[in-house]
């Protein structure tokens, strides 16, 4: 039935306690940047920057004004700014970036009228005479997508003349080189500046946009992996990866099926074939692994921020074009053990306790899977690496990734509380869905207000549930007959059970679980399916050593608190049987705490999302009882 649609925007609102949490923080760190301090670079550079005096609070780190990328995290926030305007209608943070959009505006024509940038426009030159400089496509590409964005997701005409512009720079200046010296300059990082020719090709239909793809059209990289040549290992992984989401985007304004190979190319080559951390990253030092030999790479800068980012991003283009449902696994995966894992933590101590660390994190721009590793949390205005804007658009609209649209189906693809309201087959459908957390209590803390209410769930489900229940509720405005598709995850540990009004679907059917989902058609107007997922220990093996293992609980990347390497003495037929249930309960919270049993000396395991200073260890070598 043709390609699916994400459902996104207000069509999906998030409800999850978490989710929620995350995003309202992301929110008031936008809202609490300044925006003179977040547009110093372009003010300096073109000149409107007057004072001899330093503003207040200035931006330091990769935003400092003596460093090459500077400017690069305005475009970040304003892509962050227009989703959660998208999401919510956030008319404060909207209104902030219109005035940001009309001071780019001002910059632009003071630097006569198409450079748009926070950095020289020497910096470009530079590079096509060969001269070192750090990244100063990868630093526009950030303005560019800013604008775009603006414009596409908060509707500000204005971004899109400035892009288009800006544009119309880049092909003057692109054009003054010959095949074989542009596609040298290609070699320095251009981010995502193939993505940004196609957008603006697909906004505006000029042809020159259509010229500037093709200019930008990396051989080296492209034409190896059409050739099935390993162009990634030991190379820069977030070089590569907005290329090729640029690939994508090329493909879906064009529908030349090159785009689509080299994508489908990068990423057998860079995920199924390299194999994965239990984390789903496969980096160290911002490397590409070499393939299944992941083991070598444990250190303290495995997982850029940034690479989880773009790798769901390209997940979900795939998934769209695919409809398999390995690419909703491995953005379920990144999602709770990337995204949710390296940024927003926030602690608690029990009470009384002190402790001499902080209670927030912002943002871990690596994530350590070495023995003994230690998140390092970045600051608010100091920093600015790279996952500083990744973090805030990741943040920014965690509604992406739950429900796609096909022409008479709907997909759900992720297991949060979260609403659903479009339009299938030109009906209004309302779905909402709510996962059922089996603890029967309102009693959520000592100072809790909720209802003490006597329910027979507290007596049923005496222990930590062994499976993942949740319900959705489905309202449509006419009867209407269409697809509804529930993801099957990869973690699944036995058959799901699937009511729809109380009366059972057979999972097992050929039809029902194509592509790693059951779907379930019939004719809807006002009903409820129930599913429950059943749940345990996995133990995940690290490509390249098959006696390594780090343990998960369902899609969650679970770490043992040890200061040192240890080793975990099992039984190998039996190996998740070395973990059992720790301090299952707190009042009426599950907690997915466990602990080892069998060994010498114990060690607690909790969530990696919910690690903030204790040093952890994720892979285990697992040695015969």
């Amino acid at each position: 039935m043709g390609e699916l649609k994400m459902a996104k925007g207000q069509r999906v609102r998030i409800l999850d306690e978490e989710l929620v949490r995350r995003r309202e923080e992301n929110r008031k760190y936008l809202l609490e940047l300044q925006s003179e301090n977040l547009l110093l670079p372009y003010t300096l550079e073109a000149g409107l920057y007057k004072s001899s005096e330093l503003p207040e609070g200035i931006h330091g780190g990769w935003e400092s004004p003596t460093c090459e990328l500077r400017g690069h995290f305005l475009g970040h926030w304003l892509s962050a700014a227009a989703m959660h305007y998208e999401a919510a209608g956030d008319r404060m943070l909207k209104a902030k970036a219109d005035e940001i959009v009309d001071m780019l505006e001002q910059c632009q024509k003071e630097n006569g009228g198409k450079w748009a940038a926070s950095i020289p426009e020497k910096y470009l030159h530079w590079i096509g005479s060969g001269k070192r400089i750090w990244a100063p496509q990868y630093t526009i590409h950030k303005t560019f997508m800013g604008l775009l964005d603006m414009y596409e997701l908060a509707g500000n005409d204005k971004a899109l003349e400035i892009a288009e512009r800006f544009g119309e720079w880049f092909y003057e200046w692109s054009g003054r080189y010959t095949e074989e010296q542009f596609q040298g300059i290609l070699d320095v990082e251009t981010g995502g500046m193939l993505e940004i020719w196609a957008l603006l090709y697909r906004f505006t239909g000029k042809e020159m946009f259509r010229e500037l793809m093709e200019r930008y059209y990396r051989q080296a990289l492209f034409d190896g992996l059409l050739e099935g040549r390993d162009v990634l290992s030991n190379m820069h992984a977030n070089t590569t990866i907005p290329e090729i989401l640029g690939a994508a985007a090329a493909y879906e304004v064009t529908g030349e099926e090159k785009w689509l190979k080299i994508v489908k190319a990068y990423w057998k080559m860079a995920v199924t074939q390299r194999g994965v951390y239990a984390t789903g990253g496969q980096t160290c030092g911002e490397i590409w692994s070499p393939r299944m030999q992941l083991a070598s790479r444990l250190g303290d800068k495995n997982q850029e921020h940034c690479t989880v980012y773009n790798m769901m991003r390209l997940a979900d283009f795939l998934f769209r074009q695919t409809k398999d449902a390995v690419y909703m696994d491995y953005w379920e995966r990144n999602l709770y053990n990337g995204i949710m894992a390296q940024g927003y933590w926030k602690g608690s101590f029990t009470h009384g306790r002190k402790s001499a660390y902080p209670t927030e994190g912002l943002l871990t721009y690596f994530l350590p899977l070495r023995a003994g590793g230690q998140k390092a949390w970045s600051s608010r205005t100091q920093d600015f690496f790279c996952c500083h804007g990744s973090l805030v658009q990741a943040n920014a609209a965690h509604n992406k990734g739950m429900y796609y649209e096909g022409e008479d189906s709907l997909y759900v693809c992720q297991y949060f509380d979260a609403s659903y309201d479009g339009r299938i087959l030109d009906t209004g459908v309302s779905l909402r869905q709510k996962v059922n957390t089996l603890n029967g209590s309102e009693h959520l803390a000592s100072d809790s207000p909720g209802r003490q209410k006597i329910t027979d769930v507290t007596s049923k489900q005496l222990f930590h549930p062994d499976r993942l229940v949740f319900d959705l509720n489905i309202e449509t405005e006419e009867e209407k007959e269409f697809s509804l598709y529930i993801r099957l995850p990869w973690w699944l540990q036995g058959e799901p059970v699937i009511l729809v009004n109380g009366e059972a679907v057979d999972v097992l059917t050929a039809k029902s679980t194509k592509d790693g989902f059951v779907e379930i058609r019939r004719v809807w107007k006002q009903d409820r399916v129930h599913v429950e997922l059943p749940k345990g220990i996995y133990v995940d093996y690290l490509p390249g050593r098959e006696d390594m293992a780090a343990y998960m609980d369902g899609p969650v990347t679970l770490a043992g608190l040890c200061s040192e390497e240890r080793s975990l003495y099992v039984d190998r037929q039996k190996p998740e049987e070395a973990l059992v249930n720790d301090n299952e309960r707190e009042w009426g919270y599950w907690q997915n705490t466990y602990k080892t049993t069998g060994q010498d000396r114990g060690i607690r395991f909790m969530p990696l999302w919910q690690i903030g200073y204790e040093e952890y260890q994720v892979y285990f070598p697992l040695r015969q009882k």
